[in-house]
């Protein structure tokens, strides 16, 4: 059924009146100069509003213009929108910025083909400075608008670029300048992209829903003919990203246990926003060694029993595994060791994985298995971008995967592949030469179930759009 535009953005306008607009419609509306604008956009990219509107406030104290960034050196430049996502990238784009600049008189250029050619300008860019810049009748769509578009069976597209095109041919032009700012307050608030809220939506009954898992309400009953949602993720650092909105990141996938690896934090070390998050009981086995290591559980629910390691000293030390019991099965977060630079630790690892495995198959004979974590290798070529340059490397060598083989031999399935055989499907990216932006990746976290589970795994998908760390979390819908 075709819905009606006006009347869906005109609820979405009320609904997110009192919502603090996006940063670069703010700048827009409170300098109107395309140059901040630009910059403000720039830095947005991947960026919390908060972070954005900060870094900008900095860098405008500094350079209100061309000229006067042009004074300022990249590193200059990098410490004043630091942290910023990828700031070290934007800190090259906006040094070069004043010199492409320089091709049209040193002023921001007002067509969609001339931004493209500047450092950093993509068409979301581009068409953000023509609309709130300019004034200009131009779509901006970010991954709300696509998102949104498309569960409102408004458009039919699989990237922004199609939903940009679709757009121009079928949004009114009265909406283009305005779409984009409605729908990123609206995505960002009730419309998320993780357990939207559809509960509290104005748009009640009338929306499709297309392609949507919303949450459950706070307070709701379990469903027991509703899938348990699971999340697991390694957090490279708990501490550092909770600076970066881990506790609002993890509400807002509305699971009911999430699994995290790589902590790097004592129980000391916790605050009690990370030990106490609202709806949840943590769980957590930390590393002996301090700053590494480390593994936690946050559940909704109670589990019959927790148990701490693999009851062998050489492993539990590195504080790697956790495991909740419940009536149904075992639940098992795991941080798997790297086998390091020059493979000094893969004998180690070769270790832990054997004994894991002999675990795994006394828990099995109780009841089904669940295991999550960082795996710490790509299993098949299809889960790395250039497996022939890595075959020697850490998290792709011949022993490795051969144990994944063994592992999934004994009955285990690999729960992402039950659902989505396409390659270029990754979790973790290096931080060095913007591999993420490149997508040049490697599959190293997942979830897999034993034999017996198999028949209750619904659905299993990657996050890529999560960012925080340079992992991104894996999910497992699962019917008790």
């Amino acid at each position: 059924m075709a819905i009606e535009i006006e009347s869906f953005l005109a609820s979405v306008a009320e609904a997110v009146r009192s919502r603090q607009v996006p940063v670069v419609d703010l700048i827009a509306v409170q300098s109107n100069d395309p140059f901040k604008v630009l910059v403000a956009t720039i830095l947005s990219a991947r960026t919390r509003d908060e972070m954005t509107a900060r870094a900008a406030a900095r860098l405008f104290a500094r350079a209100q213009d061309a000229d006067a960034l042009a004074t300022l050196s990249e590193e200059e430049i990098a410490s004043l929108i630091r942290p910023v996502g990828f700031f070290r990238t934007k800190a090259g784009h906006l040094f070069r910025l004043p010199t492409e600049l320089a091709r049209f008189g040193g002023q921001v250029p007002e067509s969609i083909e001339e931004l493209l050619t500047l450092p950093g300008v993509g068409r979301k860019t581009a068409n953000l400075v023509m609309a709130m810049g300019f004034g200009k009748a131009a779509i901006c769509v970010d991954t709300h608008v696509h998102r949104i578009m498309n569960i409102w069976g408004y458009v039919a597209t699989r990237t922004p670029l199609q939903t940009e095109m679709a757009l121009r041919e079928k949004l009114p032009v009265t909406f283009w300048r305005e779409v984009n700012g409605l729908l990123v307050a609206f995505g960002q608030s009730i419309c998320r992209p993780i357990g939207p809220h559809c509960d509290c939506c104005p748009l009640g009954g009338l929306c499709p829903k297309l392609g949507v898992r919303p949450r459950r309400p706070p307070g709701a009953k379990m469903d027991p003919q509703r899938p348990l949602k699971f999340v697991s993720w390694n957090v490279n650092g708990i501490r550092a990203i909770e600076k970066k909105g881990f506790v609002d990141i993890l509400l807002s996938f509305d699971a009911d246990l999430i699994a995290v690896q790589e902590t790097k934090a004592q129980p000391e070390q916790l605050s009690e926003q990370l030990k106490n998050i609202p709806g949840y009981t943590s769980y957590w086995h930390s590393a002996e060694r301090k700053g590494y290591s480390g593994v936690a559980w946050y559940s909704r629910l109670p589990p019959l029993a927790v148990h701490y390691g693999l009851g062998e000293r050489e492993f539990d030390c590195e504080g790697r595994l956790l495991t909740l019991e419940f009536a149904p099965c075992f639940l098992l977060c795991c941080y798997f060791p790297n086998s390091g630079e020059g493979l000094k630790r893969l004998d180690f690892k070769l270790r832990f994985n054997d004994r894991l495995l002999t675990y795994l198959q006394q828990l099995e004979k109780k009841k089904p298995v669940i295991l999550c974590g960082d795996y710490n290798v790509a299993h098949r070529e299809i889960d790395l971008k250039n497996p022939a340059a890595n075959v020697k490397n850490a998290g792709f060598t011949p022993e490795e995967r051969a144990w994944m083989d063994r592992f999934l031999d004994n009955g285990y399935v690999d729960c992402f592949r039950m659902f989505n055989n396409e390659p270029e499907q990754y979790t973790w990216w290096s931080y060095r030469f913007n591999a993420r932006a490149k997508n040049i990746g490697w599959r190293i976290d997942y979830f897999c179930v034993s034999a017996a589970a198999r028949e209750k795994v619904r659905n299993a998908a990657i996050l890529a759009e999560v960012t925080g760390s340079d992992h991104c979390p894996v999910t497992l819908e699962y019917l008790c």
